[in-house]
C-alpha cells in the first residue's frame, strides 16, 4: 500500500507534536496546582519561624536551614570525588577495562533507587559508624547519589574541549598537570558547573535516603551530629500523616520554586556552554 511520504511526515509530526504537548501541559499543571494552593500560605513569618506542634503551625525555617546544610555538605563531598574520577577517566588515563568498569560502576549507581541509598546509609553511617541520624550522615548518603551524575557531566564537560588546547599548551612546555589546571578545566568549567547545579536540585527534592540518615528534628541543627528535617521530608509527614496540608502547599512550593531556580539556571549555564564550543 502506498502512503504519500507528505502525509506520513504530517502525521507522525502531529503525533509528535501532541506527545511534547500533553508533557508540558502536566508539568505546567503540577506547577500551577502547587502554587495556587501554596502561595497563600508563603510569608515573611512562614519562612522565618520554626515549626511547633509537630508541624501543624509555625513556618519552615529549620527544615530550610536543614535543607542548606544536608545540600552544601553533599556537593562539599561529591564535587571534587566526581570531578577527580572525570579528570582521570579522560586526562590521565586511555580507554581499557579500569575505565570501562568505573563507567559501568559509575552507571549502576546512577540506577540505585534512592531507598537503597537511604538503608545503605542508614546501616553504614548510622548505625555501624555511630554517626547518627545527623547532617553528616544524610550529606554523605546523598553525596553517593549524586556522584554519577558530577561524574557523567564533567567528563562530557572535558571531553568537549578541543584537543589542540592541550596540544599548544603541551608545546609551550606545558605539564599534564599544568594543562589540566590552565587550560582544560577553564574551558570546561560551565559544563561541570551545570552538573554540580543538577546535582544540588536532587539533593534539595530527595526523601527517602534523607529520612533514613538524616532523621526529622524540626529544631536548627547545631552541628554536623545534629539531626535535621530537610524541607522534604518535612513536605511527606505533613502531606502523608495529613497534619496541615496548607503548611504542606507552603512547603511544596518553596520547593518548586527553588527548583524551577537551579533548573534555569542549569539550562542557561548549558546553553551558554555549548554555544561557545559551537
Amino acid at each position: 500500500m502506498y502512503v504519500n511520504p507528505r502525509l506520513e511526515q504530517r502525521v507522525v509530526q502531529s503525533i509528535l507534536w501532541l506527545f511534547t504537548a500533553i508533557t508540558v501541559f502536566i508539568l505546567f499543571y503540577i506547577i500551577f496546582f502547587i502554587l495556587k494552593n501554596g502561595l497563600p500560605v508563603l510569608n515573611y513569618q512562614f519562612l522565618t519561624t520554626n515549626p511547633t506542634d509537630m508541624g501543624k503551625s509555625g513556618g519552615i525555617y529549620s527544615t530550610i536551614i536543614g535543607t542548606i546544610a544536608l545540600t552544601i555538605g553533599a556537593i562539599l563531598i561529591a564535587t571534587p570525588l566526581g570531578v577527580g574520577t572525570a579528570i582521570y577517566l579522560t586526562e590521565y588515563t586511555l580507554e581499557s577495562k579500569i575505565t570501562r568498569v568505573i563507567r559501568f560502576g559509575s552507571e549502576c549507581l546512577a540506577g540505585i533507587p534512592s531507598i537503597i541509598f537511604g538503608l545503605f546509609g542508614f546501616i553504614l553511617f548510622v548505625t555501624k559508624l555511630k554517626f547518627g541520624w545527623s547532617i553528616l550522615s544524610g550529606s554523605l548518603t546523598l553525596a553517593f547519589m549524586i556522584l554519577p551524575t558530577i561524574i557523567r557531566t564533567s567528563e562530557e564537560a572535558l571531553k568537549s574541549v578541543p584537543y589542540n588546547l592541550r596540544e599548544v599548551s603541551f608545546s609551550l612546555g606545558g605539564t599534564k598537570w599544568q594543562t589540566v589546571t590552565k587550560v582544560v578545566l577553564p574551558s570546561a568549567l560551565p559544563g561541570i558547573v551545570t552538573g554540580v547545579i543538577l546535582s544540588v536540585g536532587r539533593s534539595i527534592s530527595e526523601t527517602a535516603a534523607v529520612i533514613f540518615t538524616a532523621g526529622s528534628a524540626l529544631r536548627i541543627p547545631t552541628s554536623i551530629f545534629s539531626s535535621s528535617r530537610t524541607m522534604a521530608v518535612h513536605f511527606y509527614i505533613l502531606a502523608r500523616e495529613g497534619i496541615s496540608m496548607p503548611n504542606a502547599y507552603g512547603t511544596a512550593a518553596v520547593l518548586i520554586i527553588a527548583i524551577l531556580i537551579i533548573n534555569i539556571t542549569a539550562y542557561r549555564l548549558m546553553h551558554k556552554f555549548m554555544k561557545k564550543y559551537s
